[in-house]
């Protein structure tokens, strides 16, 4: 079956990660998308930096991050590299790029220069403040964005300089948001016949899910401080000690905290003025988390599993990449798939979602081995250009 964006073309000027997650999302729900990466000389170097981002010896984030892409080259500093991506964005739907603001209208590649070919085409711009505003031909990366956006001031412990989240989560955020919006966009075409351009900005994409950060200071003058690995006031709801390990749990529901201090084999738990009610376990927070430590430290994971699930508490553990390949619930649900690679022979990595039931997303294409992989079927069978010129751009250098 087709993925809810089949017949869609889409064209990723984006390096990094905004652009390249943007680009993720629309290929996993079926689009066709064209990788645009600077050409390397005499067939090597170039290509998207992420290519060499990860850990370990092999460089593994590239092949999530460029699944489902034809990947071509183009030298977008000059003239014939410009003109081969004009001629792409004329048979296009939507357009992705995250270069600092201004760098694509130096190109002749700008929304105006694009939206002459082909009135119809959607430019998601993706930038660290936004293409508009004082601070917009500022460089900014992520970690950035999620400074000002206020996700890194709430991040960490309290005695402690802010913490990183450990993924780049103001970037795939923007790019998220990018994408919404241009499936937004493709709707609104749908009525209107034209394109338009969406704007995602770094900070803007944490500033959403920053919940009512802004009204409690301006209201109020409350500052959010950094709590740790708690929710301050909502109790319990932590991870705790084991014998083996380390396991989440969160009962902080009234009903839900009766049925945890039964799990305990301490009923009255739940009846003691202290811990009875959701405002006093919060103001009493650090004292429930020391005794709900004390009791899980004499259990293993096993043990604390089986009495959350038979009482019916929020738990789970604390998972990495060993877990969850072990997990029988994420092989149940397909939550990863096994991509099959000529170099790697096969890479398992988590599947695209959310699920659709008609036109499910899906894995049709591994990530491109080196840039321009696929020249010859794009710039050939796409825009009719024939081995010989193809070759003249190579040797110029343009892919």
């Amino acid at each position: 079956m087709a993925g809810a964006l089949d017949g869609i073309r889409v064209i990723e000027l984006g390096q990094l990660i905004a652009g390249p997650f943007c680009g993720q999302l629309m290929g996993d729900m079926g689009a066709e998308i064209i990788k645009v990466e600077p050409p390397g000389v005499d067939g090597k170097g170039g290509g998207d930096p992420m290519r060499n981002w990860g850990r370990g010896d092999d460089k593994l984030w590239w092949e999530v991050v460029s699944r489902n892409k034809k990947a071509v080259s183009a030298n977008l500093r000059v003239p014939e590299g410009q003109e081969l991506v004009r001629k792409l964005a004329a048979k296009a739907d939507i357009l992705i790029e995250n270069f600092k603001p201004g760098t694509i209208e130096k190109w002749g590649l700008g929304p105006a220069d694009l939206h002459a070919i082909n009135p119809r085409l959607i430019v998601v711009r993706m930038s660290g403040y936004g293409q508009t505003g004082p601070y917009a031909t500022r460089a900014g990366y992520g970690g950035i964005g999620e400074a000002m956006g206020g996700w890194r001031a709430i991040v960490g412990d309290p005695d402690r300089p802010p913490a990183r989240m450990g993924v780049s989560i103001g970037d795939t955020l923007a790019a998220t948001y990018g994408c919404m919006g241009a499936l937004a966009a493709l709707h609104a075409r749908d009525a209107s016949g034209k394109g338009q351009v969406v704007d995602s900005a770094l900070y803007e994409a944490v500033l959403q899910v920053m919940e009512s950060v802004v009204p409690e200071y301006d209201l109020m003058g409350l500052v959010r401080p950094r709590s740790g690995s708690v929710l301050p006031g909502i109790a319990p709801s932590n991870v705790y000690a084991c014998k083996d390990g380390e396991y989440m749990i969160g009962g902080n529901g009234d009903t839900v905290f009766a049925r945890l201090a039964e799990a305990m084999g301490q009923p009255e738990l739940a009846r003691d003025p202290r811990f009875a009610t959701h405002g006093a376990r919060g103001q009493r927070q650090a004292e429930l988390d020391a005794l709900i430590n004390r009791w899980t430290g004499a259990l293993t994971i096993a043990e604390l599993e089986a009495l959350m699930i038979a009482h019916s508490v929020p738990a789970g553990r604390v998972y990495t990449g060993k877990e969850m390949l072990a997990d029988p619930h994420f092989t149940a649900r397909g939550a990863l798939v096994e991509v099959e690679h000529p170099v790697h022979g096969s890479i398992k990595m988590q599947a695209p979602m959310p699920k659709l039931s008609a036109t499910p997303s899906s894995i049709r294409r591994r990530a491109a081995l080196f840039p321009g992989e696929h020249n010859a079927e794009v710039y050939g069978e796409m825009l009719g250009l024939t081995r010989s010129e193809l070759a003249d751009l190579a040797e110029q250098g343009v892919i």
